[in-house]
């Protein structure tokens, strides 16, 4: 069997490598990796960590592009690839531009489409904010979906979607678990580190100033503690974030982490604060609590685990469940050795032998 995979995005990058990985290891399954570029500066240093390379480039990354930039240009140039190339299945991952893009070409070459990571709903189309639009649409094109949990497939099954659905898990896990035993032991000797993500674009503007000004309050009650952020670099985040934060001695603003740095800040903090839905996934894999700067989850499993709180932007509250977190080791102790509800490494595979299942019964 033909498995078009196609990924334009850091996180799909993270959440398909696995895929591809045990895909090239079956015989019976033909892995072809198409790139759209979308985020091409963030995907290259990954692309060198999973050891892959992609068998197509639509090199679409430019400066300052919209989501409707990216599926305007992608549509044309994947329909062009997937007629000449007539895999069997796309493969597509979460909520991204180039994710929607994929799913309507292959739809309308009337190829089908496996939806990993699918089910995720907040219930609300405009948080997140393109993103809950895009994996229902997605969701309703998809003819196999790779839910990542119970609760994720029967979400699924209420909207009557059609195809199959399986609970797989959320192969992020397997990426996290392979990153880990890669990298070098735990130092029990660093400085106490909280850290800090966002990036989500219903949070711009007030919101967002109201969040990063509870971090700069948060860093002086905390003198001893670091505050590690690594600035996304969208123009929205970055200047905001410098203009706030850049002079305050115990927050160190960085550029994007590589993967595997991220995960090592990461295992190395007591509290996380951010908006980042992968990082919600994996936090509880370290038993570290962590504050979601959004209103709605779409993974409410990480708040039912006991690993996240739902803060939102509000700079009081954001400021007073940290606080609870960095004074009482206890809260972070209750939190530490709970289950990780979004898998245990081996989706990957589940997801292969599926695809196997779809060959021999064609």
């Amino acid at each position: 069997m033909k498995v078009m995979v196609v990924l334009g995005t850091r996180p799909e990058l993270i959440k398909l490598a696995p895929i591809v990985i045990e895909g090239n290891d079956c015989p019976s399954v033909e892995i072809q990796l198409l790139s759209t570029g979308q985020h091409r500066d963030m995907t290259a240093p990954l692309f060198q960590w999973f050891k892959l390379s992609p068998d197509f480039d639509l090199d679409l990354m430019k400066v300052g592009q919209t989501p409707q930039d990216v599926i305007a240009r992608a549509l044309p140039m994947l329909d062009r690839v997937l007629e000449r190339e007539e895999p069997n299945l796309v493969l597509v991952q979460g909520d991204t531009s180039t994710a929607l893009a994929a799913t309507l070409a292959a739809f309308h070459r009337q190829i089908p489409v496996g939806h990993v990571e699918a089910g995720l709903r907040t219930g609300d189309l405009l948080s997140p904010f393109p993103e809950e639009m895009n994996r229902t649409v997605i969701g309703r094109m998809a003819t196999w979906h790779f839910a990542p949990t119970e609760r994720a497939a029967e979400a699924l099954r209420r909207e009557n979607t059609g195809g199959s659905i399986s609970v797989v898990g959320n192969t992020v896990i397997d990426s996290l678990l392979w990153t880990c035993g890669r990298l070098p032991p735990l130092q029990s000797n660093r400085r106490q580190t909280v850290l800090v993500t966002t990036h989500r674009r219903e949070s711009f503007g007030e919101p967002l100033f109201e969040a990063i000004s509870a971090i700069s309050d948060l860093a002086k009650q905390f003198p001893h503690i670091e505050f590690v952020f690594p600035v996304h670099r969208n123009p929205s985040v970055r200047d905001l974030t410098a203009r706030v934060l850049e002079n305050i001695s115990n927050v160190s603003l960085t550029t994007p982490l590589d993967y595997p740095d991220m995960i090592d800040a990461m295992r190395h903090s007591c509290l996380i604060i951010s908006d980042s839905g992968g990082i919600q996934e994996e936090a509880p894999s370290f038993g570290i609590p962590i504050l979601i700067l959004r209103e709605h989850t779409e993974r409410p499993e990480v708040i039912e685990a006991g690993v996240g709180e739902l803060v939102g932007t509000n700079r009081e509250k954001i400021i007073a469940r940290a606080r609870h977190f960095l004074t009482d080791p206890r809260a972070r102790a209750a939190v530490a050795g709970r289950k990780n509800p979004f898998g245990d490494g081996n989706s990957a595979k589940r997801i292969i032998e599926i695809i196997n299942g779809i060959q021999e019964h064609r």
